[in-house]
């Protein structure tokens, strides 16, 4: 334990001598203001009982590009234990590094405290486990190791997120030429791009997510091993491969997303999902309209269902199975229940997808068939459903892309604004599905509504 602490201290003092370039406010334009209240307020407080205290990371990565940050971490040279003490309402959360969830009201300031450097190779491992983790392949697996402000700049994924604003002297603190690689619209990793990658493979999707949502253009030393490196992302846990793509997927720029990820080779193999985005051409209209309303909605502030952006994603997938169980002898629904069956067990094994959102998924898919029923009591059953709208949406995507006749839709757009009376003319007899005679030489029921000439 004594030779451990000598030797953190060690490195926290080789590493220290790390200089900021620290640019005041008329270098970069950053006010007080523009701070989330509950952030100046974390800061403050840390501050008052004698911390460092930086609002870091995308947030002021995204100030200083002009946009508006969806969310503010704070970095403190405080321990989690004492960032807890000093803010009753907040929580100690993470097992690979333990940060500190700091609530204002419905807003979630992330404290963090400054990360230092792993113990150098040697000496008793056993030392080293309770702090700092790597598999094999080296993936952390546990990171607990605690340093200076230069030292957890140099921990940062990329230049661009390692920047550091004081909101008390309204200053930015630049360790890594971050604000010259903001400047140059470039996306580079910080220190040696493999073994940033190997530390967490997550990095890779991240550093292509970041790029597309910027319009950056990924370094050339960040992006030559992505490719060669792609499989490591089969031994990331599924539910943080899940996180990461509804990142992607909510990011606003999913379109472009999803085909710089297809460029750097991060979809074969690696997450079938994708495969089955990119490589399907009778789907690729449907999910690039997919993708762009989703990017669409997300820009202009409207909430996005997670259930039927994923419906969206694999519905070629379902449909290719329906067709194959429907020529084993399966009638249609049955059918379809096999292969929605199929397929959402093969994304969950993949991609760990949460059962309300593949119970979701379900219920948009099992729609579709009953909206080419417009007969007899079914439509107004239909537009009664609680998830009518969902569905139909999905409807509009099916007819967009050319799967589905157009007027389906304008029919549907229709009805579902028509009082009983021009619903009842607009019924169509003839997509009424027949019924099994009870026996033999019975007569066929009559629809419950007459269609219209």
């Amino acid at each position: 334990m004594i030779q451990k602490l000598i030797r953190r201290l060690l490195n926290k003092k080789s590493a220290a001598g790390g200089q900021a370039t620290i640019l005041p406010l008329r270098k970069h334009g950053i006010t007080r203001d523009r701070i989330s209240p509950c952030a100046l307020k974390v800061c403050e407080e840390l501050r008052a009982r004698r911390y460092a205290a930086f609002v870091v990371g995308g947030a002021v990565r995204d100030l200083l590009l002009g946009a508006e940050p969806k969310d503010y971490d704070v970095a403190t040279d405080a321990t989690p234990e004492q960032v807890r003490d000093v803010f009753r309402r907040s929580r100690i959360i993470g097992r690979r590094f333990r940060i500190v969830h700091v609530m204002c009201g419905r807003e979630t300031i992330e404290v963090t405290t400054f990360r230092g450097q792993a113990a150098p190779a040697g000496g008793d491992e056993d030392e080293e486990d309770d702090d700092h983790r790597k598999s094999d392949s080296g993936r952390l697996l546990r990171d607990n190791v605690f340093g200076s402000q230069f030292e957890d700049a140099a921990r940062r994924d990329f230049t661009v997120n390692a920047l550091y604003y004081d909101p008390t002297k309204q200053e930015v603190w630049d360790y890594l030429h971050g604000m010259d690689d903001l400047k140059r619209g470039v996306m580079r990793i910080i220190g040696d791009a493999e073994t940033r990658y190997r530390e967490d493979p997550v990095r890779m999707l991240r550093a292509v997510r970041l790029a597309a949502k910027l319009d950056f253009k990924l370094d050339s030393a960040t992006q030559k091993p992505i490719r060669a490196l792609a499989g490591l992302l089969q031994d990331v846990p599924k539910s943080r491969l899940f996180d990461e793509m509804l990142k992607l997927f909510h990011s606003g720029h999913a379109l472009a997303s999803a085909r710089r990820i297809r460029e750097e080779g991060l979809h074969h193999g690696v997450l079938p999902l994708l495969d089955a985005i990119l490589e399907q051409p009778m789907g690729e209209r449907f999910i690039t309209l997919a993708l762009q309303s989703t990017d669409e909605r997300v820009n202009a502030g409207k909430p996005v269902s997670p259930a039927f952006l994923f419906a969206t994603l694999v519905w070629h997938e379902v449909l290719t199975r329906w067709e194959h169980y429907q020529t084993q002898d399966l009638r249609p629904l049955p059918a379809l229940d096999a292969a929605m069956d199929d397929v959402i067990q093969t994304q969950v094994e993949n991609l760990a997808i949460p059962r309300r959102y593949t119970a979701g998924m379900r219920e948009i898919w099992s729609m579709q068939p009953r909206f080419l029923q417009r007969a007899g009591q079914r439509p107004f059953r239909l537009v009664e459903s609680p998830k009518f709208r969902a569905g139909y949406d999905f409807l509009l995507l099916r007819c967009a892309s050319g799967e589905l006749d157009a007027q389906v839709g304008q029919w549907w757009e229709r009805f579902q604004f028509a009082d009983d009376e021009e619903r009842n003319r607009m019924l169509i007899k003839d997509e009424a599905p027949a019924r099994k005679r009870r026996r033999r030489g019975g007569k066929k029921p009559s629809a419950a509504v007459p269609a219209a000439d």
